[in-house]
């Protein structure tokens, strides 16, 4: 499998795990906890998927660099910077909730997706925009 298609791959799984964020919170708010359960499982395997599909594509080849200059680089690296940082956050974030939803702690639960979910949808949707910048960028 080539860098690009890998890359792909690994966008489309951030995508899917958008939609399975988005769904989930719809389900939790109009109150089908089993449908939500079952959104967020399977949002967390897109994601473990998704991390997968990333460690892979940095250890068989070697990083691409974005090709655009000036404004755009620096809308790049806006983007980069606080979606990297973020993003080391999410697996906790995401385990953390699941294991509070598993256990019955719902008001634990609650405390921790009312920041942390939006801080994982941000690092999903900014991860797709930076694989947009990185692979489609006009050259």
């Amino acid at each position: 499998m080539s860098d690009a298609t890998l890359a792909a791959v690994s966008a489309c799984l951030n995508v899917a795990a958008t939609v399975g964020l988005l769904a989930g919170r719809a389900a939790a708010r109009a109150g089908r906890v089993d449908r939500h359960r079952v959104l967020m499982v399977a949002t967390i395997a897109l994601s473990g998927l998704f991390l997968l599909a990333y460690g892979s594509r940095w250890v068989l080849y070697e990083p691409r660099r974005f090709g655009g200059e000036g404004i755009a680089r620096a809308v790049y690296l806006a983007i980069l910077f606080p979606h990297m940082i973020l993003a080391m956050t999410v697996p906790y974030i995401a385990l953390r909730a699941a294991f509070l939803g598993r256990a019955g702690r719902i008001d634990a639960h609650r405390a921790l997706v009312r920041w942390g979910w939006p801080v994982w949808l941000f690092v999903s949707i900014t991860g797709v925009v930076v694989y947009a910048m990185l692979y489609h960028w006009p050259a």
